[in-house]
């Protein structure tokens, strides 16, 4: 056999091989029962989109994603909702919620120490770390930028012990506080979002973790920052370099410039996972898109945003609602001045907004006063909607006045023409102010409380005068007392001239 020959046998035999090998592979796989990922995201994209079952509410993007939401950050009101509340596997997003315990409960500069269990709990050829060695300690700071930049599983569970002094006391923390922000469908047993059965949110839970999340100026730029620096130090051995493999970043394939920050997660099981936020024209929106395949969970992200923006607007509710009011048994209007003084006792927060779909107006939502969600300083809060949807709401709080009334002023006659009447009246439907109410019931128990206060200040202080008014009557009477007995007992031992 000449060298051409051996060549081709070779050849012959690689082919052979790599086919077979394929078929083998192919068939275990079968046989196992392996799932065809790319298969079921096509599955996943003929899902249907409950808010484009909306009549007349803007029809969004199909994505592959098993469950995506697109939710405005400042109101909680969705946008965009398709399977939003099925319980997943979050991974890596899970990281969000460390975050933000971490700065609710802790100081930058504050030293982290990195235990054998937080450490050595990981498995270093299969989940993500920044490389950090038990016993060892950085800052929170630098902690935090290995959690969201690294996806650093080993600093996960040391925030967690830092915080609660164990990784199971940081795990009830975080599904205290998931509940407390506002989540329905969580359930957390790991700090880093490593899988657990037991372990699982939902698209909903996360994008409301997220509106707490990008609150946070520091936690923003932390999960919009592709690499990060950890210089080595007397309690670290070697420089640590953390970077991101989020490709949405500046500088990335899918590098969206409207980013403001953003967290991946994947596992064999979750598959991929992204929380991001983005703002653009007033409008600050968060996207969660869970369980899909790369590198459609960029794509899709970029496209949700891109149909948020161009789709809605955000207006504020101060300079649209102008002539609100209230109707029925619990409430009354407060139309005219008192003394003088037309400036409206309560308001509605100035930096109140409803989004909106871009060719709605605000005339087209619907209203309703809700009494039992106002937090303390407010009356009140007005709940809109449109379509059903809720779109925003504004609180209506005490509104301070130092207007004052000249009761030495002339009195001005109050008598109007017909003319000056509608006049008057069109003046007041197109000035910058709100037609004030009030919750009878609030105003009557308020009352009720400083009427009792007062009957009682009243009550003591009769009965601190009556008090000193009896001492003085008891010290008068002793006098007098005492003034007799003088005269007896002069009377008895002095004898009278004669």
């Amino acid at each position: 056999m000449n060298f051409t020959q051996r060549n081709r046998f070779f050849s012959f035999s690689v082919t052979l091989l790599c086919s077979l090998t394929l078929f083998l592979t192919d068939s275990l796989f079968a046989a196992a029962g392996v799932v065809d990922y790319q298969a079921l995201a096509e599955e996943y994209k003929q899902m249907p989109v409950e808010t484009n079952q909306i009549s007349g509410w803007p029809q969004g993007p199909a994505v592959s994603a098993k469950s995506a939401i697109l939710m405005d950050a400042d109101s909680g009101a969705i946008l965009y909702a398709k399977n939003i509340h099925e319980h997943l596997y979050p991974a890596s997003t899970t990281k969000i919620l460390t975050a933000y315990l971490a700065r609710q409960y802790s100081d930058m500069d504050e030293m982290v120490e990195y235990s054998e269990e937080a450490v050595n709990s990981i498995v270093w050829w299969d989940d993500s770390n920044i490389g950090i060695r038990a016993g060892e300690s950085i800052t929170m700071e630098q902690s935090l930028y290995g959690l969201l930049v690294g996806s650093g599983n080993e600093c996960a569970n040391a925030i967690g012990e830092h915080i609660s002094s164990s990784i199971d006391g940081f795990v009830d923390l975080m599904n205290e506080t998931a509940a407390k922000l506002g989540c329905v469908d969580s359930h957390f047993v790991t700090t880093n979002g490593k899988h657990d059965e037991n372990h699982y949110t939902s698209a909903y839970d996360l994008a409301t973790i997220g509106r707490a999340f990008f609150a946070d100026e520091l936690l923003c730029r932390m999960s919009s920052t592709p690499d990060y620096v950890i210089p080595q130090s007397d309690t670290l051995s070697r420089e640590l370099i953390p970077f991101t493999k989020n490709k949405l970043l500046p500088g990335k394939q899918y590098a969206y410039e409207y980013l403001v920050g953003s967290k991946t997660g994947y596992t064999d099981v979750a598959r991929q996972n992204l929380v991001s936020c983005a703002q653009k024209d007033g409008m600050k929106l968060i996207c969660v898109v869970m369980s899909e395949e790369s590198p459609t969970q960029f794509t899709d992200t970029i496209d949700l945003f891109n149909y948020g923006f161009n789709s809605f607007v955000s207006l504020p509710v101060a300079d649209y609602d102008t002539t609100y009011s209230v109707k029925g048994n619990q409430s009354f209007l407060a139309e005219n001045p008192i003394f003088g003084d037309n400036a409206p006792i309560l308001a509605m927060a100035a930096d109140s907004r409803v989004i909106i779909p871009a060719d709605a107006s605000f005339e087209d939502l619907d209203s309703q006063l809700d009494y039992d969600s106002a937090a303390d300083g407010q009356i009140a809060v007005v709940r809109y909607s449109y379509l059903g949807q809720f779109v925003g709401s504004a609180p209506i709080c005490f509104q301070e006045s130092d207007s004052s009334f000249d009761f030495n002023a002339v009195p001005v006659s109050t008598e109007t023409t017909a003319t000056e009447k509608e006049e008057e009246d069109a003046a007041s439907s197109s000035r910058d102010g709100r037609v004030v109410f009030l919750n009878v019931k609030k105003i009557l128990a308020i009352t009720g409380v400083a009427a009792a206060v007062l009957i009682l200040l009243l009550i003591l202080r009769q009965a601190f005068y009556d008090r000193r008014m009896l001492k003085r009557r008891r010290a008068i009477m002793r006098r007098h007392r005492e003034k007799k007995d003088e005269i007896v007992h002069f009377d008895k031992y002095t004898t009278p001239y004669e």
